[in-house]
């Protein structure tokens, strides 16, 4: 089933005002922080306010996930605990860098009774992205999340708008997403309030192959959800594509031919991604 998540929008946990106003935005994808958004002397109150909006519900179509802190601190294994038999859609780990942190997770979970739960992991040090391919393969992991701001940090880098040096990080991590068949989302673009320069990250992103942008604030929402979705013209063309390419199969040929372009099965494929993009917004509107 295609789901829609151009939007992939953090909001902190000890936060309730923010968490409620989530209920009324446009994000494909609402993720409850409980890590870096939140203080340790909060952590606790902060798990707990989670666990109240999660039961309250209200969030409509919006996927639901909780950011827990690393199992390595004081607070991870009781973020699972307590959160994971809720109904969110899935739970995400920061700094993941092995297969065993990943099986250490599952485990957890399933004695937190939600077996089934999705785990999406941060990318975000160098032997994250080094070893991806290690533990992006397991089948409990549904999506990857590049954490760019820690791995900057990491890299004792500086942060460039072209973003050129981590491209071969982000570049590697897509093709192990792709081998995978996983879902993976840029990472954040700190400067909320300079659109301009947001909007060509998220081009470079969706040009890389992204499937969506994690964001910071609200008012990346819109552009986000632009670049990272499909146009009524591409929507109208890959329709058009798909129509032609039927044709062409009913008639026993292997290609097609649209507006004077060739049509293969390459291009159907794609077609068919995006007129399933649509009906799911569409079916969700609904």
């Amino acid at each position: 089933m295609t789901r829609p998540r151009r939007s992939v929008l953090y909001m902190p946990g000890a936060n309730t005002r923010a968490m409620e106003k989530a209920k009324s935005l446009d994000c494909d994808t609402v993720v409850f922080d409980l890590e870096d958004a939140v203080a340790p002397a909060a952590k606790a109150q902060a798990r707990q306010q989670v666990a109240e909006v999660v039961q309250q519900g209200g969030y409509g179509y919006r996927e639901i996930i909780v950011r827990c802190n690393g199992l390595e601190t004081e607070w991870g294994a009781r973020d699972i605990a307590e959160l994971a038999a809720l109904n969110i859609d899935g739970m995400l780990f920061p700094k993941i860098q092995s297969r065993a942190q990943v099986d250490e997770i599952v485990e957890k979970i399933n004695q937190a009774g939600a077996r089934e739960l999705p785990v999406w992991v941060m990318v975000e040090t160098p032997q994250g992205v080094m070893d991806l391919a290690s533990f992006a393969d397991h089948p409990r992991v549904d999506a990857l999340v590049m954490g760019t701001s820690d791995l900057v940090k990491e890299l004792r880098a500086v942060h460039q708008p072209s973003r050129q040096n981590i491209a071969f990080a982000l570049q590697s991590s897509l093709l192990v997403a792709r081998r995978f068949g996983k879902e993976i989302f840029d990472g954040v673009h700190l400067d909320f309030k300079d659109s301009a320069s947001f909007h060509q990250a998220c081009l470079t992103g969706r040009e890389m192959g992204f499937d969506g942008k994690t964001l910071i604030h609200p008012s990346q929402i819109d552009i986000a959800n632009e670049v990272f979705g499909f146009s009524e013209a591409d929507i109208t063309e890959a329709q058009r594509l798909l129509k032609v390419w039927e044709e062409a199969l009913v008639a026993g040929k292997g290609v097609a031919v649209l507006d004077g372009k060739l049509v293969e099965n390459l291009h159907a494929e794609e077609a068919q991604r995006v007129v399933a993009f649509a009906q799911a917004i569409a079916a969700r509107e609904a």
